[in-house]
């Protein structure tokens, strides 16, 4: 099977487009990088040139320094992909369980460089939305742009807390804030909570960056903003809401799941050290 490897997103889009939106929810970070590349230019996420690539059952994406973003495919295909990309300077992968596992074997055996798995997510899809009872104190309203550097600042806490890079936090920031994409939890006119979510793509929404300081978490929160967030994205015609948590943290998993959150599948991320 032939992959087609590109550094322009409308021809990505025209030869893969079709294969994401069919499954948005599975695909729900490719359509939504995809879309910020195409809203705000191949640099939107670095200096580096994005890349991106399909096949006949499956899609990739990189936007450098980061590793590459692997939809599902079949084991062949990713061995296959693994081919294609030997010899660049891939620093890692991210994508369905089975799928990483097969390109990461595949590379073993071409590079002699040996995976080493840095996280593990699990992508929920909304089922029935079902609020906390009794419900946090306080109230959600629209993050605008008087809240910027308290955004900033809880954005580089959260990414800290989830051993990121902090850099472009500002960048996030203001690209939420353009669309209305940010969300503060406030009890008495204080700000206790965010939640984000993406712009629509293909009808889905992924909810992202919920966070709550240390000195307001134990409180319902991070789920009253959760709820308050996904209520928006149904009232504004999203079909599916989904999100991401890390396995390693049992506490998110479990919250998701009681306002009514479902399992999609588990993904696994990895390098390859030089």
């Amino acid at each position: 099977m032939a992959w087609h490897i590109t550094n322009n997103v409308d021809e990505f889009l025209s030869g893969a487009g079709e294969f994401l939106r069919a499954r948005p929810v599975e695909n729900t970070v490719l359509l939504t990088i995809t879309g910020t590349l195409r809203d705000r230019g191949p640099h939107a996420f670095g200096d580096g040139a994005a890349v991106f690539g399909w096949c006949g059952d499956g899609a990739f994406l990189r936007t450098p320094p980061r590793g590459a973003l692997l939809s599902e495919m079949s084991p062949a295909a990713a061995a296959e992909l693994a081919v294609s990309l030997a010899g660049t300077d891939l620093p890692g992968i991210a994508g369905p369980e089975k799928v990483v596992e097969a390109f990461a074997t595949e590379w073993q055996r071409l590079t002699g460089v040996a995976p080493r798995v840095t996280g593990r997510q699990r992508l929920y899809r909304l089922a029935d939305l079902t609020p906390p009872d009794p419900s946090a104190p306080g109230a959600g309203r629209v993050a605008e742009a008087r809240d910027r550097d308290l955004l900033i600042d809880w954005m580089i806490a959260f990414q800290e807390d989830l051993g990121e890079d902090a850099d472009p936090s500002a960048e996030f920031v203001d690209d939420k804030l353009s669309h209305g994409g940010l969300l503060l939890w406030e009890v008495d006119g204080r700000p206790v909570s965010m939640a984000g979510i993406t712009r629509p793509a293909a009808g889905m929404v992924r909810v992202q960056a919920v966070y709550t300081p240390p000195e307001h978490r134990a409180q319902g929160y991070a789920g009253a903003a959760t709820v308050a967030v996904t209520r928006a994205a149904l009232a504004a015609g999203a079909t599916d809401v989904v999100l991401f948590t890390d396995l390693g943290n049992p506490t998110s998993n479990a919250l998701y799941q009681r306002l009514g959150y479902t399992p999609i599948e588990d993904r696994r991320t990895v390098e390859f050290p030089a």
